[in-house]
């Protein structure tokens, strides 16, 4: 059993009259206190608090470039004695071992990316917005609420950027004032600094998720049902090329992730990102991700470039982070073309208006092809359009399951399968509602049948809910 002890500090509550400054700690003036086995500072959620008002405290009274450039050896020595007499102006009850620990976690924010390392460890936190160095905002369980973190000033938080940007071989400036970066851990990044950002650098962090999602926690959270499960799984499985379709932050790469593991590992798989964001679960996957001009306008390569070299990688399926521009026309032809089963996202609000903007991005490339030709393309190549959506509580949830099922006239032909109904709104504010298959078999499963995928009839049941 090991000491916890409590350092002679001020009182919680404000004294009436100031009290004297708090002296460092001396060993004989230190009470027991019996320590609890699972005890660790680094895991209790209290210190994040504390954490945040001393890296407040760190950048007001220290000379932030000039421990940029400081060993680490250099800023143990600077920073423990000012950590000590924090935790005993604070009342913050740590062993000898904790208190350590706590002032690594410090010194490792300070060289990390400083007042936003706390958030990052944070596992409530999915998003973190930053609005210039003055305004902090999180999304906690789908809501957005604001911090206490700040940043010193303006140069302050430029530096945290440049760390970003330069930790994967891009930059942003005046004359590249927009970028998208990740961290080291995965997390999607996105800046915007001056002049395009008017009152200063913005800044969004989309958190990579420690514990990939499958289907089985879509389940678990509610953004599904078994019935759906069944239908996606053994599309997948039966290389059924599948287009995730939703706005932003409704889920679309966790959905993309969640049917990547239903794919064999067998299977050579390439990804295509701006950003390399996916957590695909198969042992033989190839990652590539765009890259942008450099300073001198040059040396931009393409996510189109990448789909035509993909092709030349024996890859079983291509995965597309998320379609934007000219290079859906490539993905069609690859999914057209012996790469069945290939899989993409698309910001749209509706499967028909997916379907839309792949036609529109098909004509944005060179080659010429009437409007006929450019939606049979699209009729034979996709055969599932799944949608998502974030709800007005902040949850995310599948709310569409479509089949194209070919061309009548010069009219894409699109079928439901499941849907979600919404019925109302909780006094909390939560969605109600409910998952419902809307009667029709989906023609596919006649195709899948023979490789040994069938489905029950009840599945697709519309008099009660799933």
């Amino acid at each position: 059993m090991s000491n916890r002890f409590v350092f002679p500090s001020f009182r919680a509550e404000p004294a009436k009259s100031a009290p004297e400054p708090a002296s460092p700690p001396q060993v004989e003036a230190l009470v027991p206190i019996v320590e609890t086995p699972d005890s660790n500072a680094g895991e209790r959620p209290a210190l994040l608090e504390q954490k945040v008002r001393l890296h407040g405290k760190i950048i007001d009274e220290f000379n932030l470039a000039f421990i940029d450039k400081m060993s680490r050896e250099e800023l143990v020595r600077n920073i423990s004695n000012y950590v000590s007499d924090f935790v005993v102006a604070e009342r913050i009850v740590l062993n000898q071992k904790e208190l350590a620990e706590f002032t690594e976690e410090i010194i490792d924010e300070m060289k990390g990316l400083g007042p936003l390392e706390p958030l990052l460890k944070d596992n409530t936190v999915s998003d973190i917005l930053v609005n210039t160095h003055k305004l902090v905002y999180v999304e906690r369980f789908g809501q957005l609420e604001e911090t206490n973190v700040r940043f010193k000033d303006e140069a302050h938080l430029l530096r945290i950027i440049a760390k970003i940007v330069a930790a994967v071989g891009r930059r942003v400036d005046e004359s590249s004032p927009t970028v998208d970066a990740r961290l080291a851990d995965g997390s999607r990044v996105n800046v915007v600094v001056r002049p395009i950002a008017v009152d200063g650098p913005l800044m969004s962090i989309r958190k990579f998720s420690k514990r990939p999602y499958s289907m089985e926690r879509l389940l678990e959270i509610g953004s599904i049902k078994p019935q759906i499960v069944d239908l996606l799984t053994a599309a997948v499985r039966g290389r059924i090329s599948v287009v995730v379709s939703g706005g932003t932050g409704s889920g679309k790469t966790t959905m993309l992730n969640a049917l990547s593991a239903c794919i064999s590992p067998k299977e050579r798989l390439i990804t295509i990102e701006d950003s390399a964001e996916l957590q695909l679960q198969q042992p033989h996957v190839g990652r590539m991700e765009t890259r942008p001009p450099n300073a001198e306008g040059k040396g931009e390569i393409r996510q189109r470039e990448l789909v035509k070299n993909a092709l030349r990688m024996r890859p079983d399926r291509i995965i597309i982070g998320e379609c934007r521009g000219e290079e859906a026309f490539d993905m069609l032809q690859a999914m057209n073309t012996g790469h069945e089963g290939s899989m993409t996202t698309i910001h749209a609000n509706t499967p028909r208006d997916a379907i839309r903007r792949l036609e529109q991005m098909v004509g944005m490339s060179s080659v010429a092809m009437s409007q006929q030709s450019i939606r049979q393309q699209l009729a034979t190549a996709i055969q599932v359009v799944i949608q998502l959506q974030r709800l007005s509580d902040g949850k995310r949830r599948l709310v569409s399951v479509s089949e194209i099922t070919g061309m009548e006239g010069d009219v894409v032909q699109m079928q439901e399968i499941f849907r979600f109904v919404r019925e109302g709104v909780a006094p909390d504010g939560s969605v109600i509602g409910s998952f419902r298959a809307t009667g029709i078999r989906p023609a596919f499963l006649a195709q899948l049948k023979p490789m040994g995928f069938d489905l029950p009839a009840s599945h697709f049941d519309s008099t009660r809910p799933l």
